[in-house]
Order: structure tokens, then sequence, then C-alpha cells
């Protein structure tokens, strides 16, 4: 009996993370779908969108450019260490190029606008469940996921891509800089590498990956903000699971495209 009843609790133990596991995925999968829904009927939220445009994508920029000049800097100095030892500093540029268009730009970038703007969106929204804004936006016949989610998801989904290709050009010019004025790199020799070695579909794929990426960020986060419960402390509970759920999912998603988009190039 004693058998039957360890066996009978560690079923359950793992029943209940599957259901939970089961009950999120399906939560966001509905939100991301009323959201599609939404995003061809009107009225549509044109104000809202570009104030969304504005706080993912302009107030970002700075941050973006930072990061991916340093990112691009230190790429280019690791870059030259190893392949100085095979005489082959000119392929420093097509190096760093490619690893910024690849997977250092969308990567990275995702993981800073998530901490930036996924944190900010499950913030606000939670705030606004608490407060019962949310319950204040329906009595008026307003849709809160038209109003709310879409314009967010929408956002997060043209500005992200064009901050990872703002990252991969921040970083590019912070690797030549580094390279022709420190590392003495020929000039004509570096974009020279970059020419021959990397192609459009290099930044075509970089490209996919920050869109999915955008997508998953502003999906994890407005589901975390719209469904919060707890008070102040559900807010702070939800705020992290947001931020490391989508940050997870990022990095397991970027090998799964990684596989997928450069296996046999």
């Amino acid at each position: 009996m004693s058998v039957v009843r360890f066996l009978g609790s560690m079923a359950s133990g793992m029943v209940l993370p599957v259901r939970v596991f089961l009950e999120q995925t399906g939560g966001m999968v509905m939100l991301l779908v009323w959201s599609c829904v939404w995003l061809v009927r009107p009225p549509f939220r044109y104000r809202e969108l570009m104030r969304q445009l504005d706080f993912v994508g302009a107030q970002s920029t700075l941050l973006i450019v930072l990061t991916g000049a340093f990112t691009g800097m230190v790429s280019a100095l690791q870059g030259y260490n190893g392949l100085h030892r095979y005489g082959a500093e000119s392929l420093v540029g097509a190096t760093v190029a490619l690893a910024l268009t690849r997977e250092l730009g969308p990567v990275i970038t995702g993981l800073m606008v998530i901490g930036r703007v996924g944190s900010a969106m499950t913030t606000e929204l939670g705030a606004m469940r608490n407060t019962q804004q949310i319950d204040a936006l329906t009595s008026m016949a307003v849709d809160p996921i038209q109003f709310l989610v879409t314009p967010r998801i929408v956002a997060s989904l043209i500005c992200v891509p064009l901050l990872a290709v703002l990252f991969s050009f921040s970083g590019m010019v912070g690797a030549y800089g580094v390279c022709t004025k420190y590392l003495s790199i020929d000039p004509g020799a570096f974009m020279a590498g970059i020419h021959d070695y990397v192609v459009a579909e290099d930044i075509v794929h970089g490209v996919v990956k920050a869109v999915v990426f955008g997508l998953l960020m502003s999906v994890v986060a407005c589901h975390k903000g719209f469904y919060m419960t707890g008070g102040a402390r559900g807010a702070g509970i939800a705020t992290t699971k947001a931020v490391v759920l989508s940050s997870v999912l990022v990095l397991v998603m970027d090998y799964v495209m990684t596989t997928l988009m450069f296996k046999g190039t």
C-alpha cells in the first residue's frame, strides 16, 4: 500500500505542472488569436499603436546603439585574438558581421527589449488589472484586448526587427573602428571580407529571428500582465515570470531556428 501511495503522489505531482503548462500555453495562444482577430476589425487604435511604437522602438534606440557598438568592439577583439594565430586577420570583419547578423543582433536585441519593454508591459497591464481599469474598459464596451494587447504585439513585431538591424549596424561600426584604429587592420581588407562572405540571406534570417522574438516577448508579457492576480506581490511575481520565460523562449527558439535556417551552410 505504501508503494501505491508513493506512486500515486508522484503521479499527482507530475500532473499539476503539466496542467499549469497547458493552461498557460493555451491562454497565450488564445490571447494571440484574439489579438489577430481584433487587428482586422474596427475600430483601429492608431493612437495607441503610435504610442507603443514610440515606447518599444524610439525609446529603445539609444540602448540598442550602445549595446550593439560595444558588442561589436568586443567581438572584433576576440575574433582578432583567434584569427591572428592563423594569419587570417583579414577575416575579422566577415566573422564579426556573420556573428552579428545571424546571432548576436537578434538574440541580444531580444533580451534587451525583454528587460526594458517586456517587464514594463507586464507591470503596466498588471497595474491596470489591479486597479480595475481593464474591467472599466469592458463596462464601456471597449474590448481590452483590442485596446491594450493588440497595439503592443504589433509594435513589437515592427520594432524588434528594426532594432536588431540597428544593433548589427552599430556593432559593425564599432568593430570597424577597433579593427582599423586599434588593431591596424586594413580598412579595405575589412570591408572586402564582409562583401565576400556576408550575403542577403544572413541578414534576412536574422530579421526573421527578431520577428519571432518580438512576438514571443510581447505575447508572454501581455498574457502575464493581463491575467495577473495577487495585488502588488502578484505584480512582482508576474513581471519576473514574464522576463524569465521570455528570455528562455528566445534562447530555445534561437537554437531551433538556427538549426532550421543554417543547417548545411
